[in-house]
């Protein structure tokens, strides 16, 4: 991990990387935060998501399928660097992580009073049923699902993390 670092860090100066509790790509700070330890072969592909995910310039969403196109162009860009320092990715844990956003938008996307799968209204965090009509918000977080409580008050309701 630590001969990784040290040619990212020299190949890409722009970059900060700081050690952290985890994975993680910070717009706010521009940093690359990675975990201290991370000894195993898919922290490396952590590293370089994240690493990709800062040399793309991604910032912030504005709609749940724009995310998940951000993670994807990540991810290619993970293959390029990791093609550059010889290492292979393996292609199902890459497809296992599109998965957990996936999955994510599938289950924002299902209408809370019919389970129609629905459309995201542009520019808002807001979903309408084509089917039933019913629109419901969703939180900006990754991990929340929307539910429709019987007062008719949108709640949410942890269902899963995304992986990085």
């Amino acid at each position: 991990m630590q001969k990784l670092l040290k040619i990212l860090q020299a190949n890409h100066p722009q970059v900060q990387y700081t050690p952290g509790n985890r994975f993680l790509w910070s717009p706010e700070t521009n940093e690359v935060f990675y975990k201290l330890d991370g000894a195993e072969e898919r922290d490396r592909w952590a590293l370089l998501h994240e690493t990709g995910h800062a040399l793309l310039g991604h910032q912030s969403y504005s709609s749940d399928i724009k995310l998940l196109k951000m993670e994807i162009e990540a991810w290619e860009k993970a293959r390029e660097l990791a093609q550059q320092v010889a290492i292979t990715i393996d292609e199902d844990h890459i497809q296992d992580c599109l998965d957990t956003y996936r999955d994510w938008l599938n289950a924002r996307a299902l209408c809370p009073s019919c389970t129609t799968r629905s459309l995201q209204q542009a520019g808002t965090k807001t979903y309408r049923c084509h089917n039933c009509h019913t629109s419901w918000n969703v939180t900006p977080s990754r991990f929340t699902r929307p539910y429709r409580a019987r007062s008719g008050k949108p709640v949410t309701t942890t269902v899963f993390a995304a992986k990085a």
